[in-house]
């Protein structure tokens, strides 16, 4: 049945409207207060701003089109099933637009906070540094950051579907708000950053292979099949901790501290270790990375929080079945060769070398007396000597907080200054070696 002029013409006036919303969706350069030193990179900003354009110049055409089929007198005889179906399509991919820009309309609307939004930026150049390999494997994708409420970090990586099918040009990192700021939000950060380091490393399908030839060898199968289900977020941890060394850890206890039920709670349907042993598991990884004293001290201390020998037999018998293969687990994963990384061990790609405790401890003793020497270090860098030195009782909360916030205040405008062009490189050597130095009151911090 032929549809009525009403009919076509309620179609064209609802098409109409979507072109009307379409030309509300402006660049966020355009609409985003922020102070330059809060901005995303340059490369993130163009990313998303070319994505939003292109899929906005799809949509447009889309509905132009679709108005012109309404008006064309040859498809007058087409039923308004079929013109409704048309204009239902154009609706959901007009609506995947709108859910790509709030994707990133969340991120850059915390830009324009004081302070969060400089801080946030700094946490950018963090999350970079510890996607930045020294092998140079792959181009690292932009990443940025926000906060958010709730407990747990997340990220969506870059180079996956967004709403409409669309590949993501910018990775995304979710950290909780009540984590800013101290050493442990890198903990969260580097893990997430490992995600997408992993993808494009294809590391967790590489350590799946050697896994899955443990389990072949039919010892502790169960424990192996474990572990090979967990792959993807202790790889992530192994990623944080190969930069930060025991920040890693610490953080990463932090984010697990729930009541004993969860910490013990062996869920076999999901990607996480249960607390516990994900915590045990991280120990071994850095004991493997950075063979230390400090690994036993901390083993016991998670011990003395969460006793295991309170539990039922069952969940005793799956810890001691993992702690039995840990080490050898922890072996196959530092010692692990992946073809993406040119054969190279997992241990050689990352700053093994510089996190090693005895040279964190120097490096903060360092620093005491030549502050500058930390304002030019890399900021993993920082966060494992601050880490360590946390750990070794060294640095209380409040000092490490007010270290950090002038730190990522620092890291977040040089960076924006370098995004000025070499017309300014004599404002950036200011900043670099006078405007943003220490004042006395933190210097005494350290």
């Amino acid at each position: 049945m032929a549809r009525a002029v009403a009919e076509t013409q309620f179609l064209e006036n609802e098409a109409l409207s979507l072109l009307g919303r379409l030309e509300m969706v402006k660049p966020f350069a355009l609409n985003t207060p922020m102070v330059r030193a809060a901005a995303i990179s340059a490369e993130a900003q163009n990313g998303i701003t070319f994505l939003l354009n292109r899929v906005s110049q799809e949509v447009k055409q889309k509905i132009e089109a679709y108005i012109a089929w309404l008006k064309n007198p040859s498809n007058a005889s087409a039923p308004a099933s079929e013109a409704q179906a048309r204009f239902a399509y154009l609706k959901l991919r007009f609506n995947n637009l709108l859910d790509q820009l709030d994707i990133f309309a969340d991120v850059l609307s915390q830009r324009g906070e004081h302070n969060t939004g400089v801080w946030l930026a700094g946490l950018d150049v963090l999350a970079m540094d510890a996607l930045s390999l020294r092998g140079n494997f792959y181009h690292p994708p932009p990443l940025v950051c926000f906060v958010e409420r709730g407990h747990g970090a997340a990220i969506r990586r870059a180079r996956t579907r967004l709403p409409g099918g669309d590949d993501n040009p910018v990775a995304v990192i979710q950290v909780p708000r009540e984590r800013l700021i101290g050493s442990g939000i890198a903990s969260s950060i580097v893990h997430e950053v490992g995600h997408q380091g992993a993808a494009l490393l294809n590391l967790v399908d590489s350590v799946k292979e050697a896994i899955s030839e443990k389990i072949a060898e039919g010892h502790d199968e169960y424990a192996w099949q474990l572990l090979d289900r967990w792959i993807s977020e202790i790889l992530s941890d192994f990623w944080a901790m190969a930069n930060l060394g025991i920040g890693a850890t610490l953080g990463l206890m932090n984010v697990v501290s729930l009541p004993s039920y969860f910490v013990f709670r062996v869920a076999t349907d999901g990607p996480h270790p249960f607390p516990w042993i994900r915590v045990k598991i991280s120990i071994v990884l850095g004991n493997a990375l950075f063979p230390h004293l400090q690994w036993k001290y901390l083993e016991k201390k998670w011990e003395s929080f969460y006793p295991p020998n309170k539990q039922k037999g069952d969940i005793r018998r799956t810890i001691r079945s993992l702690e039995r293969i840990l080490p050898s687990f922890a072996d196959l994963v530092v010692n692990h060769r992946p073809k993406s990384v040119k054969g190279q061990a997992l241990k050689e790609i990352f700053p093994v070398a510089d996190r090693q405790p005895a040279h964190l401890q120097k490096l903060f003793q360092r620093w005491r007396y030549a502050s500058k020497l930390m304002d030019s270090a890399a900021p993993t860098l920082v966060f494992a000597v601050l880490g360590q030195a946390k750990s070794d009782g060294n640095l209380s909360t409040v000092e490490e907080t007010h270290l950090l916030q002038r730190l990522l205040t620092r890291w977040a405008l040089i960076r924006s200054l370098h995004h000025c062009g070499a017309g300014n490189q004599h404002v950036v050597e200011a900043v670099q070696h006078s405007q943003i130095n220490f004042t006395k009151q933190q210097l005494q911090l350290l």
